[in-house]
C-alpha cells in the first residue's frame, strides 16, 4: 500500500518502483528491459503534455527522454502514457497503459 502521506511525486515513484519489482524476469530479454527501464527511470517531476487537438495537461515524466520518447503518467486517467519528444514538449501518441508496458512500446 502507498503511503497517504507521501508527496504526489513520491507516490508516483512508488507505483513505478512496485511495477519494475513484480515484472517478469524469466528470460533474458524480460531481464534486459527491466533493466533498461530501470535505469530509464528518474524522480517524477511535472511537466506539460501535450494531446491532439491542442489540449494539454500537467503530467508527471517518469524516464529520462532517449531522445524520441518518454513514459509520463497521466494522474486525471490514472494511467501511464509514452510520449514522442517534440518542438512543443511531450506530445501524448495514444499508447497508455502500466509503465514498464508504454517503456517497452519502443
Amino acid at each position: 500500500m502507498i503511503d497517504p502521506d507521501l508527496s504526489l511525486a513520491d507516490r508516483i515513484a512508488d507505483l513505478v518502483a512496485a511495477e519494475a519489482l513484480d515484472a517478469p524476469r524469466g528470460t533474458a530479454a524480460e531481464r534486459n528491459l527491466v533493466q533498461a527501464f530501470e535505469d530509464a527511470l528518474v524522480q517524477p517531476f511535472e511537466c506539460t503534455v501535450n494531446f491532439s487537438g491542442g489540449i494539454t495537461q500537467r503530467c508527471w515524466t517518469v524516464t529520462r527522454s532517449d531522445g524520441a520518447y518518454r513514459v509520463v503518467y497521466l494522474p486525471r486517467a490514472g494511467y501511464f502514457s509514452l510520449c514522442v519528444e517534440s518542438d512543443f514538449g511531450p506530445l501524448d501518441i495514444g499508447v497508455h497503459g502500466p509503465a514498464l508496458g508504454c517503456f517497452a512500446s519502443v
